[in-house]
């Protein structure tokens, strides 16, 4: 899978400190960054042994909400939806966000999964909907890859032009629902669901095959962004009761570092690892 970094040189860090960071460094990342964060923390604390990095993966909104609303400190947030920071965090917890790289939806599945042999991407939604047929997808609330299917199944009602598929899809196997995109993994490995809607990067790098989904569904490209904002749902808000909406979008992931990071000297240094060479090389080797 191919991501875009998005011109970090045009919106450079501020300038590296000379000491070698140390202490204890800790990330909230997105489920879907498991796998290149933890290569990307291994590689880090090699250059600076000095170190201890600590990951905790969450669905992005869950993990904004661990700031916003119950208080706690990280020195580095990665989202898979760069509007999270600016919803949840700025000006409150953060102070800019920074795009680092994109993706796209697909349909991942096993060889045994059931219409493995059958399943394209002309007819993936007929598939979905047979009864014999069980597919899982995060939670909307908890995960941006959550909201992402629900605006998945609104665009393919009109690019398929199949009036209520949406609602169809929407109201169907709800009981695999999960807080984030990762959790279902062990239930496809099970063979407790078929079918999961999921990032591309995700499936790759978990050796998955998947359905690869129209450009004007899948949400990974740019020039289709005013197609995307057609698709809308509504998460819950930063406060009791409240809604968010959101409208579909090509997918960017966002960085920051919260202005109550308890190690900022790290936490620079390591968005300057992240977005440089090194960085970058680790996540196109997982998928990014």
């Amino acid at each position: 899978m191919r991501f875009w970094y998005l011109l970090f040189l045009l919106f450079p860090l501020q300038p590296v400190i000379a000491a070698a960071p140390s202490g204890k460094l800790l990330i909230f990342h997105a489920g879907s960054l498991s796998v290149p964060v933890r290569e990307l923390k291994a590689a880090f604390m090699k250059k600076y042994p000095g170190l201890t990095m600590l990951g905790e993966a969450a669905g992005s909104v869950e993990s904004a909400r661990k700031i916003s609303d119950l208080g706690r400190v990280c020195d580095v947030f990665l989202s898979a939806d760069q509007d999270i920071i600016g919803k949840f965090l700025i000006p409150d917890h953060a102070t800019w966000k920074k795009p680092f790289a994109r993706n796209e939806m697909v349909v991942a599945y096993r060889s045994s999964s059931r219409r493995a042999d059958r399943i394209t991407s002309k007819n993936w939604h007929e598939i979905l909907l047979e009864p014999t047929v069980r597919f899982g997808r995060a939670d909307p609330n908890a995960d941006p890859c959550g909201y992402r299917s629900i605006f998945v199944m609104k665009l393919a009602e009109d690019h398929y032009k199949v009036p209520g598929l949406a609602m169809r899809l929407a109201a169907k196997d709800v009981k695999y629902i999960r807080p984030k995109e990762i959790d279902l993994l062990s239930l496809l490995e099970l063979g407790e669901i078929d079918y999961m809607f999921i990032y591309k990067s995700v499936a790759f790098q978990h050796g998955l095959k998947w359905v690869t989904l129209p450009r004007g569904i899948n949400l990974g490209a740019p020039a289709l962004a005013a197609g995307y904002a057609k698709a809308s749902t509504s998460i819950t808000g930063r406060k009791p009761g409240e809604l968010i909406s959101k409208n579909g979008a090509p997918i960017v992931y966002g960085a920051t570092i919260p202005t109550r990071a308890p190690n900022p000297v790290a936490a620079r240094e390591f968005m300057n690892f992240l977005l440089g060479p090194e960085g970058r090389e680790i996540m196109k080797k997982n998928g990014h």
